[in-house]
C-alpha cells in the first residue's frame, strides 16, 4: 500500500476531491457557515472553499498497487 497526502495527487484528482469536500462541508456545516459569513461580512463561497481545503487534510488516501 502507498500512503499519500493531498499535495501528492495530480491536479485533476485534487479538483475532484475538492468538489467532494465542498459538498461534504456544505452538507454538514452549510447553515452555520452562511450565518457566520453574514455576521462577519465575509464571502460565503470563499469561506466554504477554505473550510473544504481544511477538510481535505482530514482524509486518508490509500492506494493499492
Amino acid at each position: 500500500m502507498v500512503y499519500l497526502n493531498y499535495n501528492n495527487l495530480d491536479a485533476e484528482t485534487q479538483n475532484r476531491l475538492l468538489q467532494h469536500s465542498k459538498n461534504d462541508v456544505e452538507q454538514k456545516f452549510g447553515s452555520d457557515l452562511k450565518c457566520y459569513a453574514k455576521q462577519q461580512h465575509l464571502d460565503y463561497n470563499a469561506l466554504l472553499e477554505e473550510e473544504a481545503i481544511k477538510n481535505l487534510y482530514n482524509y486518508q488516501y490509500v492506494f493499492n498497487i
